[in-house]
């Protein structure tokens, strides 16, 4: 009986493995189609304009995508005109107010929908400008504009500039004095009020019932020209940056269902928009979609897993490359801002710290000095977040990798917004990602958009944007490029390694462990391969020949690709990530299935596999 149920259970392991091994063919197929199918789109799409227009489409501008069928092209297209009642209005307070010569790509569009009362998204890059879409019509309209923004140090930062160009915005907000919320509240329902934006934040309107009094005071006055939803992705809980208060949002078109409604983002995806649409109340939104591209900004990946190597390193690219330059550096933690900047200053570097528990007053002391140059660099968390408008960063720094592509791209977005060159670079280490899997562990997609960002920086060979485009829904051709990132400035044929062996004993240490009843961390998986584990297990497991880095590598790669999976444990007081068995763990088991991964660092010491083939033999190459 036992020889009959261990011949099953070979076979059902033989089965399972083939069933993965399917699966993972049509997961290939399936993405292929999804991306040709993706490029059929653009093409179309562009045949279409390029015979509305009877001009060939440029394939660096900007492409605006209306979703709604109720409004056509050529209808579209009258919307970049300046023949509307308010267009000499417009074109007047642009130069003198604004300081501006002439619009950047959907700006004006975005302008005269909003004007004419239509409910309208915008999705337009970190620094291109989407605040004006807002606040010049806010100017050139009756009444005042309503800003809903997430976060303190944009509303500062938005009405710092404003402030420099005689623009009249006020903010309320958790800070505010009683004074100052009794002179906003009474000026909304004041046909001479001085101002022309009152921004406030989410929760200010979730849980002020005499806010949403005056509002209703000013809608019924004409009062209330329109209501702006900054970051608006954060709406959706499937968007990157969820804030429970955004949800209650749509309690403002259902009471001014007349108001027009304008919701920006740098980093929406189709399926984040629809959700937002649900949410605001706004089902017949315009869409506009600006290309994602920032052809100014140049991406780099440093994979130094050393903490303390990582923050000399930072510090000598300040003291050399940007000396005397704007910049930020974004940390994990509260404690690792104070301690970074600490160790910054230490080296001459005139750097402050910034994160949400610090004194509001501080705050914006730190963010009025870096504004004014006072202050060269800012160590800041998320906290120092959405809307941070300074347009001469000349640098954005990661000491941690941020939790998802789309956040990396709107913090990194911070840099360059003058258009002049300016660096976006990740330190990457290998115990970061799970200190950020511990932080995501809440959310409904965290894991998988970290994982994310974690392929980003793992990366060798790909174009860093066409990483970045598959998360903006867009084609993308890596000339365009133009060797604005590292892998393609610095093109390397870097081999491709097998690693199959290697993988066949990280699943062994795995498999001891539960067998067991341990639980392994990934550093402790990592000590274990390394021999450096308990003299019991040593015994048991083949310890590896590769270097510590390489085995991160390995051990990342098999975390990305299913092999591995995380498993947390959650404590009173902290959160706890081991490593368990993954789903295609088991087709290791099958002698013909291998597995390879392209690999930067091949240090000395180690032998791999590599499956670059000369006279159609695979080479053993030292590496």
């Amino acid at each position: 009986v036992s020889r009959v149920i261990r011949s099953e259970e070979v076979e059902l392991d033989s089965v399972e493995a083939e069933l993965d091994t399917v699966e993972l063919q049509l997961a290939e197929i399936l993405q292929k189609k999804a991306e040709l199918t993706s490029r059929k789109n653009a093409l179309l799409q562009q045949l279409e304009e390029a015979c509305d227009t009877a001009q060939p489409l440029s394939s660096s501008a900007s492409k605006a995508s209306e979703a709604k069928p109720a409004m056509s092209k050529q209808e579209m297209q009258r919307y970049d005109g300046t023949d509307f009642p308010w267009s000499s209005k417009v074109g007047q307070h642009l130069k003198a107010t604004f300081h501006l010569s002439n619009f950047r790509p959907l700006q004006l569009k975005a302008i005269n929908l909003t004007m004419s009362g239509k409910d309208l998204f915008l999705v337009m890059p970190t620094g291109r400008g989407k605040s004006l879409c807002y606040q010049l019509p806010a100017i050139c309209s009756n009444g005042f504009t309503l800003v809903i923004t997430p976060l303190v140090s944009l509303m500062e930062d938005q009405l710092m500039y404003l402030k420099t160009i005689d623009v009249s915005a006020v903010m309320l907000n958790a800070s505010s004095s009683r004074e100052h919320a009794k002179m906003v509240m009474a000026g909304m329902t004041d046909p001479k009020a001085p101002f022309k934006l009152v921004y406030v934040t989410p929760e200010k309107i979730a849980k002020s019932k005499l806010l949403m009094s005056r509002l209703e005071k000013a809608y019924k006055a004409n009062l209330l020209s329109r209501i702006a939803v900054d970051e608006v992705h954060c709406c959706s809980q499937w968007g990157h940056d969820f804030r429970p208060d955004y949800k209650l949002l749509g309690i403002l078109k259902r009471q001014f269902p007349k108001v027009p409604l304008l919701g920006l983002t740098a980093t929406a995806t189709s399926s984040v928009l629809k959700d937002c649409e649900k949410i605001l109340c706004v089902p017949q939104a315009i869409t506009l979609t600006a290309s994602f591209n920032r052809t100014n900004l140049y991406y780099e990946v440093s994979t130094d897993s050393d903490s303390e190597a990582s923050v000399n390193d930072i510090a000598a690219l300040i003291k050399s490359k940007y000396k005397d330059q704007s910049g930020i550096v974004y940390v994990f933690s509260q404690k690792d801002a104070e301690l970074v900047s600490a160790e910054l200053q230490k080296r001459d570097i005139l750097a402050y710290p910034y994160h949400a528990n610090m004194d509001s007053e501080d705050k914006s002391r730190v963010h009025r000095k870096w504004t004014s140059n006072k202050i060269q660099v800012v160590v800041a968390t998320v906290a120092f977040g959405m809307g941070i408008d300074k347009p001469d960063v000349r640098f954005v720094i990661h000491h941690t990798i941020s939790k998802s592509i789309e956040n990396y791209y709107q913090e990194s977005g911070r840099a360059g917004r003058d258009d002049s060159p300016a660096d976006c670079v990740v330190f990457f280490g290998f115990a970061d990602i799970f200190r950020i899997s511990t932080m995501v562990v809440m959310e409904n997609v965290g894991q998988q958009k970290l994982l994310q960002m974690v392929d980003y920086c793992q990366n060798v060979d790909r174009c860093r944007r066409s990483l970045m485009a598959v998360h903006f829904d867009e084609v993308w051709d890596d000339e365009g490029c133009n060797q604005m990132c590292d892998t393609c400035s610095q093109a390397k044929d870097y081999p491709t390694v097998d690693i199959t062996q290697h993988a066949r004993q990280v699943v062994q240490i795995v498999e001891l462990a539960a067998s067991m009843d341990e639980k392994l961390t990934p550093l402790k998986l990592v000590d274990a391969w390394m021999g450096k584990g308990p003299a019991k297990h040593r015994k048991m497991i083949q310890t590896t020949t590769l270097s510590r880095r390489q085995a991160e590598v390995v051990i990342v790669h098999l975390l990305l690709q299913g092999y591995l999976r995380e498993d947390f444990s959650f404590t009173p007081y902290t959160t706890y990530f081991y490593m368990k068995l993954g789903r295609k763990a088991s087709l290791l088991k099958n002698p013909t299935h291998t597995l390879s991964v392209k690999m930067r660092d091949a240090g000395a010491g180690a032998a791999l596999v590599s499956l670059k083939k000369t006279n159609k033999h695979i080479l053993l190459l030292p590496v």
